[in-house]
C-alpha cells in the first residue's frame, strides 16, 4: 500500500526527492503520512510528517529548513524534498502511514501501521 522511489547517491550539498505512492487511505479517514530513516546500526527515526491534505507538517530540528514534505492528493503521492544533504543523512528511508483523527502527527514509529519497503539514500 506504500511504495517508495527516488533514492540514490548524491554528493554533499546535493538534493534528492523521494516519492511514496499511498493507497488504501481516504481523505475522510484522517491520517498522517511520515518519512522515517534508519542508518546502519542505528534506530529508525522520523524526519517528516504531514497530515492528510497537507495543512500541517512536522520536522525534527536535524532536518528543519532542509527537508520538505508534501502530498499530492490527486495522485495519492507523498514527497520528501531533501536539500543541502549531508553525509549523516545517509540511511534507508521509509514512508509510513497512520490513521489519526486529529492533525497531531507525531514522529513516533509505533504510531504508524503501514510501511513501505524503503529506499536507500547515500550522501558522500
Amino acid at each position: 500500500q506504500l511504495v517508495e522511489s527516488g533514492g540514490g547517491s548524491v554528493e554533499t550539498g546535493g538534493s534528492l526527492r523521494l516519492s511514496c505512492v499511498v493507497s488504501g487511505y481516504a481523505y475522510s479517514d484522517g491520517y498522517c503520512l511520515g518519512w522515517f530513516r534508519q542508518a546502519p546500526g542505528k534506530q529508525r527515526v522520523g524526519v517528516a510528517a504531514i497530515y492528510r491534505g497537507g495543512r500541517t507538517t512536522y520536522y525534527p530540528d536535524s532536518v528543519k529548513g532542509r527537508f520538505a514534505i508534501s502530498q499530492d492528493s490527486a495522485e495519492n503521492t507523498m514527497y520528501l524534498q531533501m536539500n543541502s544533504l549531508k553525509p549523516e543523512d545517509t540511511a534507508m528511508y521509509y514512508c509510513a502511514a497512520a490513521l489519526q483523527p486529529s492533525d497531531e502527527c507525531l514522529l513516533i514509529e509505533s504510531r504508524y501501521q503501514n510501511w513501505g519497503q524503503g529506499t536507500q539514500v547515500t550522501v558522500s
